[in-house]
């Protein structure tokens, strides 16, 4: 089973790419599944639903979220009407949305995508590990392909929610800090591990916004509006291959998209 994962997309070059590009990526690489994170994606901040429906339209099956995801009031009414659309499952009990979407693929094979936003230098929620083990421990046992986007700022934890979940799940894949890292791999108990796979959208920037501003807020710590860059539009992505019948993954690989 082939699975292709879509670092954060961040405002409409993030989006412009994934409806320019992705079709043909997915038919030419023969991806079984599809998921991304969509926090940022409107104008950099939050979500909104005729962006989810957006993303979904261009192929993607599953949109992952994070710190971002209130950011758009109007999304909280969404949440109860698409269940592809997820939230981090350790956020405080009773918040719209949920954590984990289980579904089938085309071809009828049984997968779960499982969203954890980290703590270090984040908001003060609930733990992203024993929530892991909770939200793993009702998925059906007959679901196999598992794969987690860890949002997280740190690399410590993202690693360690790796480690902890090998063998657990099929992947582990971190999210949030737009710089996509070069350490993919295949833990020992078979789950492909990376710490963060990147972002789509602008890289002539500063993770998505225009240089100029954000520099400034760096010399001054003044209030400034940032806006969403323009320049070198690309996708950042891993394609991660996994065995149906165990769910431990074969191989990852990071793949990277240029809009043309």
């Amino acid at each position: 089973m082939r699975i292709l994962f879509i670092g954060d997309i961040v405002g409409s070059p993030g989006r412009k790419i994934v409806h320019d590009r992705l079709a043909d990526i997915l038919t030419q690489r023969q991806i079984d599944l599809c998921i991304a994170n969509g926090e940022n994606s409107a104008s950099g901040f939050g979500i909104t639903p005729r962006l989810a429906e957006e993303i979904f339209s261009a192929g993607v099956e599953v949109i992952t979220g994070g710190n971002h995801i209130w950011d758009r009031r109007e999304i909280l009414e969404f949440f109860p009407h698409e269940p592809r659309l997820i939230r981090p499952a350790n956020f405080p009990p009773g918040l719209p949305g949920k954590g984990t979407f289980v579904g089938k693929t085309r071809a009828g094979v049984g997968f779960a995508v499982l969203d954890l936003q980290g703590r270090t230098f984040m908001a003060a929620i609930d733990d992203p590990f024993r929530a892991a083990i909770a939200e793993l421990a009702a998925i059906p046992a007959e679901v196999k392909v598992i794969v987690v986007d860890m949002h997280a700022e740190t690399t410590s934890e993202k690693q360690a929610m790796g480690w902890y979940l090998d063998g657990k799940v099929s992947a582990v894949l971190g999210t949030h800090t737009h710089v996509a890292t070069a350490d993919e791999h295949v833990l020992p108990a078979g789950t492909a591990y990376i710490t963060d796979v990147g972002m789509t959208g602008p890289h002539d920037s500063v993770i998505g916004m225009e240089k100029q501003g954000v520099v400034q807020r760096f010399l001054d710590s003044m209030p400034m509006r940032f806006v969403v860059a323009e320049g070198d539009v690309q996708m950042n992505t891993v394609l991660i291959d996994v065995d149906e019948e165990t769910g431990h993954a074969r191989s990852i690989q990071r793949l990277n998209f240029r809009l043309d």
